[in-house]
């Protein structure tokens, strides 16, 4: 058993590294990159040189390369040189403005020290070339600029992405000098009235701590970095976009952390659970009104569930509705084969199989809209709990044609072996070799995809969340899909490949569980 788990967990490694390059080699690379600018407003009020460096500047974030830029260059050359006041010297805006001449920029030393540098690194140069009036005054935005580029190999890029994947927040995270106090410790939370793991010199001030929002207890402590949302979210980290409820605020009367052991307390929407360290400088007057120290950068509580939990409520109630309709259904048809039932139900197995499932998503959502007056649009649904029946029933009629389907195969399979022909032989009645032999057997089949099943409903269903706007973790696919957003595209690949492997383990092991014929340990065949 233990050679088996450890050889499917390396396979299982070794073949999320594989997709993953894959997608990477696609988003990154067979795609056009220019492509991240179809929504983007910012480029569309950009012109002639400012839009190429903003281009630039985009593609670093995104992924697909770093650059240096020469204005920095020199900038970085002359603070060395006069420290805060180098733009005000006469040489260091002489060999600023060299650029701005295309036909002698490349005679300027500093010019040449920077293409030699980069020249040696193996970077390609970019030259944005002054764009003039005939009168000689620069266009807007058609300043000129000079840069070295170094485009990103896929395997550089994914080797940044395992480096960065996990990640512990240590009392050295933050750069501040100025913090000499660094610790982790159990303190009494003022807002949950419980104990909490607060730090001080790591990036979050709350590390681990317990609040009336599910699953109630609560770390930052340990993180999986999946990337960076630059075009959806912008530049929001992935794995806070998945985790963070999607509802409106949530105002409650809380107390600031200055205002802590007093009487004064304040309607706020902030969760400051999640306040991050400020190292950005000194505290504005407002923040030294509300914090006692630089934790001071906060996001807002929200009513709702996360993106991920909307896809695992109604994936899992659809799963469950499955297996419970689905495989006594398929007994029954099994049973009672080619009789009213039977036909009956193969009626609706093909006809799931043949609609397309936009198709009965509409029918069923006009259908419910009309008659049951339930919402059909999750944003303008007046009581959220509603909104997710629909979605739910459409989730659950495909898994129960294809139970119904399968379980009735298999169960006709078991009635024609030979075991089923020795049992009536011994007197069993039909009713006891259904309920002994047949279901028992023809269940061994079903088992493996129990495990699938259930992890598959964080998924989230890409069609049904799109058609009723259920914020899931299938639209949040098809959607960063549409907007170009490479790097959810890449998160959501490793979400998905990593349940599939898991679902495959986890299948084997309960698959072994339930027939005793089969054996995962080396020692016994490895299998049947």
């Amino acid at each position: 058993m233990k050679k088996y788990l450890f050889k499917r967990i390396l396979f299982s490694v070794f073949s999320l590294i594989v997709v993953v390059v894959l997608v990477m080699i696609m988003v990154y690379s067979l795609i056009e990159r220019s492509a991240i600018f179809q929504t983007d407003d910012t480029w569309n009020k950009k012109s002639n040189n400012d839009r190429g460096l903003y281009e630039y500047v985009q593609y670093q974030k995104f992924g697909y390369l770093t650059f240096e830029d020469y204005t920095t260059f020199v900038k970085n050359k002359y603070i060395e040189v006069y420290g805060d006041d180098y733009y005000k010297q006469s040489d260091y805006l002489a060999d600023k403005n060299a650029i701005q001449d295309a036909a002698t920029f490349q005679q300027n030393p500093t010019v040449q020290e920077f293409l030699n540098k980069y020249a040696a690194k193996g970077y390609e140069f970019k030259y944005f070339e002054p764009m003039l009036y005939k009168s000689g005054k620069t266009k807007p935005g058609g300043t000129g600029y000079l840069l070295a580029i170094d485009n990103t190999n896929v395997f550089v890029r994914l080797g940044k992405y395992i480096a960065n994947f996990f990640s512990f927040e240590t009392t050295k995270d933050v750069k501040d000098p100025n913090l000499t106090d660094r610790y982790v410790r159990f303190e009494k939370d003022p807002y949950s009235g419980l104990f909490a793991i607060v730090g001080s010199g790591t990036q979050h001030k709350y590390l681990l701590y317990f609040n009336d929002r599910f699953p109630y207890i609560h770390q930052n402590w340990f993180r999986i970095n999946l990337g960076t949302s630059y075009t959806a979210y912008r530049g929001q980290e992935i794995t806070n976009v998945v985790t963070t409820p999607t509802g409106d605020l949530k105002t409650t009367r809380q107390q600031f952390p200055i205002d802590l052991g007093t009487d004064k307390y304040t309607d706020t929407a902030i969760d400051f659970h999640s306040v991050t360290y400020n190292a950005t400088g000194e505290l504005s007057e407002v923040e030294k009104t509300q914090f006692t120290d630089n934790y001071t950068v906060y996001s807002y509580q929200r009513t709702g569930l996360t993106v991920i939990g909307n896809s695992f409520i109604m994936g899992i109630i659809s799963t469950l509705m499955a297996y419970l309709i689905g495989l006594p259904i398929g007994i029954a048809m099994a049973r009672k084969k080619d009789g009213f039932l039977d036909n009956i139900g193969n009626a609706y197995i093909v006809f799931i199989s043949a609609v397309p499932s936009l198709a009965y998503i509409f029918m069923l959502a006009a259908f419910g809209n009309a008659v049951f007056h339930l919402p059909y649009k999750f944003a303008t649904a007046e009581t959220k709990v509603l909104a997710y029946i629909l979605p739910t029933i459409s989730l659950t009629l495909p898994g129960l044609g294809s139970l119904m389907k399968w379980m009735r195969r298999y169960m006709i399979d078991q009635m024609n072996s030979d075991y089923v022909k020795f049992a009536r032989a011994e007197g069993l009645s039909e009713k006891e070799i259904f309920r002994i032999h047949i279901s028992r057997n023809a269940m061994i089949y079903i088992v493996h995809g129990i495990p699938g099943s259930i992890l598959f409903s964080l998924v989230g269903g890409f069609i049904t969340e799109t058609a009723y706007g259920i914020p899931g973790t299938g639209r949040l696919l098809i959607n960063a899909i549409h907007q170009h957003d490479n790097g959810i595209v890449v998160a959501m690949t490793v979400f998905y490949t990593s349940l599939s492997l898991a679902s495959v383990i986890l299948g084997d092991l309960l698959l072994a569980k339930a027939d005793p014929r089969i054996s995962l340990s080396s020692d016994k065949g490895g299998g049947r």
